[in-house]
């Protein structure tokens, strides 16, 4: 049975076949008042209007029951996963009652109407304001889930900004998504408010602004937006809603994601409310237009990233905070990284450095495909080292409270794959695409090459096989927008009988084909010369010239923290080799960011 009235349709008393009836929605604008311009499919809940275009399905009670067990399992779901960790302020509703100012600039200036400020729960309070060092009146914007408040946006009249220190970073509005099947994520919380107001329903507002790191989105992933459909991605026009705008396509899939176009003189929804309106911003957001056709690109479609490289150049690429390193070498996303070195040269622990300085420095999340480093607790051990710069182990300077923000940090920041069976790579590339969607991560180092199951097929030659292995690490890296690591093996250095040294390999010396040099977009060899007692990094290639020219860098390696130390290396060869290591950086520094104090928000 399929309980029409529910959705507000007269069948009639018929109870099969098909049937013509009313249309609620069209009713209230209709001349003709009997015309049943409603056609009915009452076996399979089926509805269409033929005079305003409505369309809709009514389940049966099997399927209600099912929509309702699956929103329940949500919400558990959601409940069990709420942080413990945070703060939680406390919602004042005698603050819903604002000041004729505060009122009319929202009505007035900005067109929000009265019942979505009160659907919003939006209060008013005086702040202390760090930007200007005094107490402000404030708009506040309260964030629920569930029901309950989260945490709390403060915008003054100065536009000076804070949210809750210590709370959570959520989705606003994001109750008004569960159940849905199309969501618009918006930038900021006045255009989440335009959008109520222009009679969409389920509207969400990205927590921290145009910020490319969306880690707020992981919990919600599952519970929220897994079942959606058809995701609206309406974010401001400029550079850094754009950088918004590919990050949440990353994220969500851009086959279920439009973008939404403001028109000339807007730059975000609801400067285009006040110019244009509420159904002006309707259309605009109903017409959001489809993410390009996938490997077709004309100039039209790269307009905005065309003009943001006009204005704003090339730039360097991604630092490390190794100050000689980066002179030579920065990165990028959507590049494939070669690093190669003779067994024992300190690759992956080199690597390892590489890595965690990228994501301390630009919040890229971390992904390791690391067999050799198992168990992976022992891989953690080291990652804590450099990290805190501490041994690990207890009364080494290794504290309880220092274990504890490690930890916190690499659960929030690094994933392992390790996989049952067969490491094939198609197989773990769809793990990556997972950890892409769920946690965001953007870096991937799968180390080494030659610990996937490599199954060529019948007739092809190594070479080819290697050639088709690389392509499928190079679309990885450009589709899902992250920096790809792959370790490989040199083959064998024989050792010169003259001088008894093995030569250092070059990227032309990877095991197996030269399409690792020449498909990489960086090429990196690690050597560790025990004599000198230094470990030299050589960037033989840089694709692109901005983000370097390459050259070497030399470190000393610091056994205690497993760091590696800048230095500079003598040339000069009347100098005992022992001796040719000078002007070593040390850095025993804690890296973790400092736990934020809770700060007032009453």
């Amino acid at each position: 049975m399929r309980n029409f009235a529910n959705y507000h349709v007269d069948v009639r008393r018929h109870t099969s076949g098909v049937v013509k009836t009313i249309c609620e929605q069209c009713l209230p604008t209709r001349h003709n008042k009997r015309d049943r311009s409603l056609r009915v499919n009452i076996d399979t809940g089926h509805c269409h209007c033929y005079h305003c275009g409505a369309d809709f399905y009514v389940p049966d009670d099997a399927e209600e029951r099912e929509k309702a067990e699956r929103q329940a399992a949500r919400k558990r779901r959601v409940a069990s996963a709420v942080p413990q960790h945070f703060r939680r302020p406390v919602f004042d509703a005698s603050k819903t009652t604002l000041s004729e100012a505060t009122e009319r600039w929202l009505v007035e200036t900005r067109c929000i109407p009265q019942s979505v400020i009160a659907g919003l729960r939006i209060t008013e309070q005086e702040e202390f304001m760090s930007q200007s060092g005094a107490k402000e009146r404030c708009v506040c914007f309260n964030y629920f889930e569930d029901g309950k408040l989260v945490n709390t946006k403060f915008r003054s009249g100065a536009k000076n900004f804070k949210m809750v220190q210590g709370a959570e970073l959520i989705p606003y509005n994001i109750d008004s998504v569960l159940g849905q099947d199309t969501c618009i994520i918006h930038e900021g919380e006045l255009d989440a408010a335009s959008s109520l107001a222009a009679g969409f329903k389920s509207v969400i507002s990205v927590p921290a602004g145009a910020n490319a790191n969306l880690s707020w989105l992981d919990r919600f992933m599952e519970s929220h937006f897994e079942n959606l459909k058809d995701i609206i991605i309406a974010v401001d026009t400029d550079s850094a809603g754009l950088k918004l705008r590919d990050e949440l396509v990353n994220r969500l899939g851009a086959e279920r994601c439009r973008v939404a176009v403001y028109g000339p003189g807007c730059k975000d929804a609801n400067e285009h409310l006040v110019k244009y309106g509420i159904d002006s911003l309707r259309i605009a957001i109903e017409q959001a237009e489809e993410i390009p056709l996938e490997g077709i690109f004309t100039a039209a479609d790269l307009h905005e990233d065309l003009r943001a490289l006009f204005d704003n150049g090339f730039g360097p690429g991604a630092e490390t905070g190794w100050e000689e390193m980066d002179k030579i070498c920065t990165y990028e996303r959507r590049r494939l990284v070669i690093v190669t070195g003779i067994p024992g040269a300190g690759k992956s622990e080199w690597l390892d450095e590489l890595v965690l300085r990228l994501c301390m420095r630009h919040q890229w999340k971390i992904a390791f495909f690391s067999p050799e480093n198992n168990p992976i607790v022992y891989h953690l051990r080291k990652l804590i080292e450099k990290l805190t710069g501490r041994r690990f182990q207890n009364g080494c300077g290794m504290t309880e409270g220092l274990l504890l923000r490690s930890e916190e940090f690499l659960a929030e920041n690094v994933c392992h794959i390790a996989l049952k069976g067969s490491a094939t790579p198609e197989r773990v590339l769809a793990k990556a695409r997972e950890l892409v969607l769920r946690r965001g991560c953007r870096i991937f180092v799968f180390d080494p090459v030659n610990r996937f199951e490599h199954t060529p097929a019948p007739g092809q030659s190594e070479t080819q096989y290697l050639s088709n292995f690389l392509n499928l690490f190079t679309e990885f890296a450009t589709q899902y927008n992250c920096l790809v690591v792959l370790v490989a093996h040199p083959r064998k250095m024989n050792r010169n009988p003259v001088t008894n040294h093995t030569p250092r390999p070059e990227m032309y010396d990877v095991n197996g084909s030269a399409d690792f040099f020449n498909k990489a977009d960086y090429g990196l060899v690690v050597e560790r010369d025990k004599e000198v007692g230094v470990t030299r990094v050589y960037v033989e290639k840089v694709k692109f010239k901005h983000l370097g020219a390459g050259g070497v860098a030399t470190f000393v390696y610091d056994p205690v923290s497993g760091r590696y130390l800048p230095c500079e290396e003598s040339q000069d060869p009347s100098v005992p080799p022992e001796q040719r290591v000078r002007n070593t950086v040390s850095d025993s520094s804690c890296w973790l960011p400092e736990k934020e104090l809770f700060e007032g928000a009453d």
